[in-house]
């Protein structure tokens, strides 16, 4: 299985990769924040912060993490929903959701300190990195879609070794939404990931406008929620359109998000962190093998000198759980998420 994974991640490398030279990052206009230390000559991820009373302190912290290909940006409304429901469930909770860019990602793109390899290990490292320029406090939930989800339970597991030194704190939650723990194996599935990076890397550099590539892309089938994800991922540039992503960092990425497990993490969740895992429904990654592990690790609860596991699956969903179905995912999480009553 393995060596399948690698075969035919080399073969989308390739595939790829030959039309890469005509790729190039740019900035999105967020209200984002890049830290630089003058005296290392490092910069550490971008990020955006929301907090919906932001002249009060805040009494819990949440990093979000997109997807492949993704920003910060696109867990915007999202996040600030959410953050408005838990408020509303717990008037005392005020959460601070931080939305990072990943590396080669959103503002992160520009970033040259970020040295591969790009790998989900050093991935999560940027997050302890940020934290640590930053002066902040750990944060006590870790949301992460897709690949960011493998982003978040390579952090936690990084956290609970001791990688980022004895200054670091556990997250008390992690939420993984629609990424399988395991090696992802797309060869018994439509490869919608995979299709869409190939399109991706068929256009041109230069491309007319963002309504052209939402029409491209519909009319090659992809479904208009998807098509408009994908447009709101392009910035003008003078009379067209360029992406937000260095193509090739984000190709060995995915290759790495596909081959990596964290299947011994869930077995044996360390005490104090309960990882929340999210099924699309309709999603074409899932194995029922990996379906009932989890839900048997689920049924386990958690003991004394461990952690948990807990399994949702979220109906009328595809994996782009933000866009397919936003309102269902609220109303997974909300009821769910840590209060920070319990901080």
């Amino acid at each position: 299985m393995a060596a399948s994974l690698r075969a035919s991640s080399s073969s989308l490398r390739s595939r790829l990769l030959s039309s890469s030279a005509a790729w190039s990052p740019w900035r999105l206009l967020l209200s984002s924040s890049v830290h630089s230390d003058a005296a290392n000559q490092t910069e550490t991820l971008a990020f955006d912060e929301i907090q919906l009373s932001p002249e009060k302190p805040s009494t819990a912290t949440a990093f979000v993490l997109h997807g492949l290909l993704g920003s910060g940006r696109n867990w915007r409304t999202f996040s600030r929903t959410l953050a408005s429901q838990l408020r509303d469930r717990n008037p005392s909770d005020e959460w601070r959701m931080v939305l990072v860019d990943l590396r080669n990602h959103g503002n992160s793109a520009k970033i040259k300190g970020l040295c591969p390899p790009h790998d989900m290990s050093n991935a999560a490292k940027d997050l302890a990195d940020l934290v640590k320029a930053r002066g902040w406090t750990w944060p006590d939930v870790v949301v992460g879609h897709s690949m960011g989800g493998k982003v978040a339970l390579d952090f936690a597991e990084s956290c609970s070794r001791g990688d980022y030194g004895e200054s670091a704190a556990l997250p008390k939650q992690l939420w993984v939404l629609d990424s399988v723990p395991g090696e992802v194996n797309t060869d018994n599935s439509d490869g919608e990931v995979e299709r869409v990076l190939q399109t991706l890397a068929s256009l041109p550099s230069s491309l007319p406008s963002r309504k052209w590539v939402v029409d491209h892309m519909v009319s090659l089938g992809f479904s208009k929620s998807l098509s408009d994800w994908i447009g709101s991922n392009l910035k003008k540039d003078n009379e067209h359109v360029t992406w937000g992503f260095d193509l090739q960092a984000a190709i060995d990425m995915f290759t790495s998000y596909r081959e990596r497990s964290y299947w011994s993490l869930l077995e044996n969740p360390p005490k104090g962190l309960e990882i929340s895992i999210v099924q699309a429904e309709q999603s074409d990654r899932w194995y029922p093998d990996d379906v009932q592990r989890l839900k048997a690790l689920s049924r386990r609860g958690s003991k004394p000198d461990a952690g948990k596991v807990s399994f949702h699956v979220l109906p009328n969903s595809g994996h782009w759980v933000h866009v397919d179905n936003p309102k269902g995912l609220l109303e997974i999480m909300a009821p769910n998420f840590l209060s920070s009553v319990q901080n």
